[in-house]
């Protein structure tokens, strides 16, 4: 099976990560990779966009995580950009404490890095 971690940090590159989900899944079939989304920096304001959210919805339920990193969130909060609390984020959005670690951990566990 496939392990993949896309890795997005921009707001502008979701369209461009959530295309290149999409494709995966239709060239591998659903089931056929291990597809984890992680969002850190500014990117963590598409959990606040109703439009993004309905693609992401759709993926999870085809199997893909979704993650977003604490350390982001509350900053984003603190510097009066758009706040995303934890409490707000829809039941299929994960939370890890700092996104860079994360990143580490996967890599470890042999996902491919993708950062579209």
């Amino acid at each position: 099976m496939l392990k993949v971690l896309f890795h997005v940090n921009e707001p502008d590159r979701w369209n461009v990560a959530l295309g290149n989900i999409t494709n995966l899944i239709k060239d591998v079939g659903e089931g056929n990779a291990d597809i984890v989304v992680l969002a850190n920096g500014p990117s963590v304001s598409a959990y606040a966009d109703n439009e993004k959210l309905e693609v992401m919805k759709g993926l999870a339920e085809k199997g893909v995580k979704f993650l977003t990193c604490r350390n982001s969130l509350k900053k984003m909060c603190s510097d009066g950009t758009v706040c995303v609390t934890e409490e707000a984020l829809l039941p299929f959005i994960g939370v890890v404490p700092a996104g860079i670690t994360e990143i580490i951990k996967r890599q470890h566990d042999g996902y491919a890095y993708v950062k579209p």
